[in-house]
């Protein structure tokens, strides 16, 4: 086992639409937007050479901003102008590799459902009671960006149980 500890530091999330998307994610889960909303072009700044990097020669242009949770997580969310973000026509391709969802702690799942309905989201299940006490709920964002919520902590719902052992 390595002699470091790593921390979950950030989310990059694509849109279709920044300013609605900061408006959701800071009414619906309070986040704080911390920097931007920032255009990025393929240039010869150092962000655009970095860019350039990472994305290839293909991503011209993109539009970025950057918030975070109360407890300091950090979602990057994007929004790509050259090639032109497109909603996805499954946005529930669990089967694949890769990340299929993300998920946020709650402490009024009813309130949050709400909110989340109420800005343009949508709730894809019921809410489950997949523990005694511990409730959860699939949703997406105005995107199609899929999450869950869950009423507990990671921890909270999962360690200790003898049920998936």
């Amino acid at each position: 086992m390595a002699s470091y500890r790593y921390a979950f530091n950030h989310v990059g999330v694509s849109v279709t639409d920044l300013e609605k998307a900061i408006e959701f994610y800071r009414e619906v889960f309070g986040l704080k937007l911390i920097m931007g909303p920032a255009e990025i072009k393929n240039d010869d700044t150092v962000i655009g050479r970095l860019c350039n990097d990472i994305f290839g020669e293909k991503m011209q242009h993109f539009r970025i901003a950057h918030m975070t949770t109360v407890d300091g997580i950090g979602i990057e969310l994007f929004e790509f102008k050259d090639p032109k973000a497109e909603r996805r026509e499954n946005n529930f391709e669990y089967w694949k590799t890769g990340i299929f969802h993300m998920a946020f702690t709650t402490s009024n799942m009813e309130e949050s459902i709400k909110k989340i309905e109420e800005h343009g989201g949508k709730v894809r299940s019921q809410v489950w009671e997949a523990f005694p006490n511990r409730r959860l709920v699939y949703c997406e964002d105005p995107f199609g960006n899929i999450f869950e919520l869950y009423d507990c902590t990671y921890s909270e719902m999962y360690a200790n149980r003898e049920e998936y052992r």
